[in-house]
């Protein structure tokens, strides 16, 4: 029988304990047992996302997130700025073309974190742009995006806010929803939170829910507006995503025991050993900014990444990810999130060494895993 890895960048592995705490008897959503649960999640997300404004909580992917914060900021005939530097900061174009709103893009070479001054010289000449929306990190690339730097060129902007997908950023590394001004920030449970696909979280400003309660986009479920009145009730607008959200429950309690340095750090840490073991085989990062969250390496010429990812998923049992739109084939990504260890990624390389062997790569067996060992071995 063959033993499974998911190193993927989302979904990810979830820990035993937390399928266990979702696989428990259903609680009813409007119960007083429930609403009690809630709000102290409810707070715990303010602790995670770093923040006194209200996190909403939507049964549905990331992207639902994502739509949310659009029609609810913007209304059709409106500008928004798009800092695309990915397969996913395309999504927010195409969220926008889809509600009438149109989008001014800021379009990032893959790989690359975007120029400060470009997007300066973007919302000065269109200052009728209501939002801007960018990725803290663009998952398909691994590029880590200048969050902090654009939230400042926004702050004295009153009639701009800046919609942050942080799917795979928050509960990675630093991002400082209030201090650094960050209006909206979106994340998935599927990433960063180590639990199953299909709940969506947004944290919302006081200045972005001014915008709501102006957007005359169409919407009924992913209603701001509607959430926010729930919230004051210690409930939900409509069924939540019940076990899921008692799962995030037992996450949350685990991330403030374990505190949010330390967290961070235990990403920086897989993504450290990681490329140091990249750089001994002798491969070249295709990110020039790089995130905690995912390692994504060029694959050497002559081997397509696809072949390489199949192999492992099929032969191996390791599932890692390959590149999306113009970096299909070209690159292969190892996930730092979710519930993993130094010892998986010294197998996802040890897995990486044998498959590239396979597929006509000359590499020394070991020699990745040796600088992992090294650089995880070392005291730190």
């Amino acid at each position: 029988m063959q033993k499974r890895y998911l190193m993927a960048p989302g979904p990810v592995a979830v820990a035993p304990e937390i399928l266990a705490k979702m696989s428990e008897p259903i609680i009813h959503h409007r119960s007083p047992q429930f609403s009690a649960i809630l709000q102290r999640i409810r707070e715990d997300l303010k602790y995670l996302f770093q923040t006194q404004n209200d996190v909403i909580m939507f049964a549905s992917s990331g992207t639902g997130g994502m739509e949310a914060s659009v029609v609810n900021l913007l209304s059709p005939g409106d500008t928004a700025i798009v800092i695309r530097a990915g397969k996913f900061g395309e999504r927010w174009t195409e969220l926008c073309e889809a509600y009438g709103i149109k989008a001014v893009n800021i379009d990032v070479p893959w790989g690359d974190a975007a120029d400060i001054s470009v997007v300066e010289q973007t919302l000065n000449a269109f200052p009728e742009a209501k939002a801007v929306f960018m990725q803290a990190h663009e998952t398909s690339t691994g590029a880590k995006q200048p969050v902090k730097e654009i939230a400042a060129l926004l702050k004295n902007r009153e009639n701009t806010v800046l919609a942050v997908d942080a799917i795979t950023a928050l509960g990675v590394y630093e991002l400082k929803t209030d201090e650094w001004g960050l209006d909206v920030v979106v994340t998935g449970s599927q990433k960063a939170l180590a639990l199953p696909p299909g709940l969506a979280l947004v944290s919302v400003s006081e200045k972005a829910m001014n915008l709501a309660k102006k957007s005359t986009s169409p919407r009924y479920y992913f209603n701001f507006l509607s959430e926010k009145k729930a919230v004051a009730k210690q409930t939900t607008a409509f069924t939540p995503a019940v076990s899921l959200i008692m799962g995030l429950g037992t996450v949350l309690e685990d991330i403030k025991k374990t505190g949010l340095e330390a967290v961070f750090a235990h990403h920086a840490r897989l993504a450290a050993g990681t490329r140091a073991a990249v750089s001994a085989l002798g491969l070249e990062l295709y990110t020039r900014v790089p995130s905690e969250a995912v390692t994504v390496v060029k694959t050497p010429d002559g081997i397509d990444g696809q072949a390489l990812v199949k192999k492992l998923r099929e032969e191996y049992g390791i599932t890692i990810a390959g590149g999306q739109g113009q970096a299909k084939g070209k690159i292969f990504r190892i996930s730092h999130m979710g519930h993993l260890s130094e010892w998986d990624m010294i197998i996802a390389i040890a897995a990486v060494e044998r498959g590239l062997n396979n597929l006509g790569f000359s590499i020394e067996l070991g020699r990745g895993v040796a600088a992992a060992q090294k650089y995880f071995a070392a005291d730190r």
